[in-house]
């Protein structure tokens, strides 16, 4: 079954968290560029946490948060304006917004105010203990986020004088659940958007505990492990392919099929293929999504070189 594009006003209206840091000041770069193509409204956030203060009358140990005067409000809303000139681009509107509370909270409060259609931050704080503030907030986010969540990693060229096409090369993993063909629909319209080159990998992990898992291929105690590999591997290459029908030619599709640590292959692959942009399909699975969605997303989340698009399944 080939995947049908999403549309492409499905980006109208995007959320671009920031902390005035230079991290946050990339993301908004990917975010202006991104609205541009699309032609859409970037809301920029900046989240004031109120720390707690010694209250009067509740003794040595009382404490409540701090909160916001008028004035103070104003002059982060002032702030936050002139942090978002700094990356404007022209035909896009950016609206500012200051809030106070949690970050993560905040953050995915106004998303959903908003009806976001992505959301775009980045992976790190300014240093020290910022930085792991913020890289807890991004994990939070993205946990609970209602829509697609681009995390864009420090070090990236501008993206918005590059002109309206930035991810020529996108990566798609995929291990055939509905949630990384959802993540397949985006990447192949993102990609036939860029006239780009799109790689659709498959990693088999090797665990024939489940071996069952992939194209309905189970261990036949009859065979030997080369030939049940083997069959499995022809199975996978037939889904891989089937789900890559009808894509348009004006898109280069490849499928790539590896052995191994599914993270280290996907970040393995997307250095080798010098990718744009990373599009994973993520399956929330309990309270705590197995510590932030098991291993995978969490090591491709913090140790891309390239934007990473997670679109969270049910």
């Amino acid at each position: 079954m080939s995947p049908t594009p999403y549309q492409t006003d499905d980006f109208r209206r995007i959320l671009c968290p920031v902390d005035f840091s230079d991290h946050s000041r990339r993301a908004l770069d990917h975010a202006i560029a991104i609205a541009r193509l699309h032609k859409s409204t970037v809301t920029v956030l900046y989240v004031f946490a109120p720390m707690p203060v010694a209250a009067v009358g509740l003794g040595p140990m009382g404490l409540e948060p701090t909160v916001l005067s008028p004035i103070d409000s104003e002059r982060l809303l002032e702030e936050t304006k002139a942090f978002a000139a700094t990356e404007s681009a022209p035909g896009v509107t950016v609206e500012t917004l200051v809030r106070g509370g949690s970050a993560a909270a905040e953050i995915v409060d106004q998303a959903v105010d908003m009806q976001a259609d992505l959301l775009v931050m980045g992976t790190h704080g300014r240093s020290g203990f910022e930085r792991l503030i913020l890289g807890s907030v991004t994990e939070r986010v993205l946990r609970k986020a209602p829509c697609p969540v681009m995390t864009v990693p420090t070090g990236l060229p501008d993206a918005v004088p590059a002109g309206p096409v930035l991810y020529k090369s996108i990566l798609c993993p995929v291990d055939f659940s509905e949630s990384s063909l959802k993540a397949l629909e985006y990447a192949t319209t993102m990609a036939v958007q860029a006239h780009g080159q799109l790689t659709v990998l498959h990693v088999d992990e090797r665990d024939f505990e489940h071996a069952d898992g992939v194209g309905g291929v189970a261990y036949d105690a009859g065979k030997t492990m080369g030939e049940f590999l083997e069959e499995r591997a022809q199975a996978s290459q037939r889904r891989l392919e089937d789900v890559t029908k009808g894509v348009p030619t004006n898109c280069v599709v490849d499928t790539l099929q590896t052995n191994g640590t599914p993270w280290r292959e996907v970040l393995r692959v997307a250095a080798e293929r010098r990718s744009d942009l990373i599009v994973m399909g993520v399956q929330g699975r309990g309270s705590t999504d197995l510590l932030f969605f098991g291993s995978t997303t969490q090591h491709v989340v913090r140790q891309a070189t390239c934007p990473v698009l997670t679109l969270r399944g049910k």
